[in-house]
């Protein structure tokens, strides 16, 4: 859980939470040369994850990856399928969902 006094991201609502600033790692991908990639996401867009790692900028297709995401000392896995909307979108709909149960 990554928590201050205003703002806690934890493993049930980091699909309601900025992504860019989080640690991240590729544990599963259709592509295995992205599998492992470990860095810091700097952008995000609707259908991409941009991670700056040690060699460089890596544009990453959000649908093809599960993506293990740093929240202080704890991982929390997310499947990319999940994730693949608009930031802005993703984040407003997760909320509407939620409140409407």
């Amino acid at each position: 859980m990554l928590k201050t006094d205003d703002y806690c991201i934890s493993k049930e609502n980091i699909a309601a939470h900025e992504l860019i600033g989080l640690g991240v790692n590729i544990k599963e991908s259709t592509d295995n040369s992205r599998i492992g990639i470990h860095g810091k996401v700097i952008d995000e867009t609707k259908n991409l994850l941009l991670i700056e790692t040690r060699r460089g900028l890596k544009k990453i297709p959000k649908k093809e990856c599960v993506f293990e995401f740093e929240l202080g000392k704890e991982k929390t896995p997310v499947d990319g399928k999940k994730i693949v909307e608009k930031p802005e979108n993703r984040i407003k709909n997760f909320w509407r969902k939620r409140n409407a149960m």
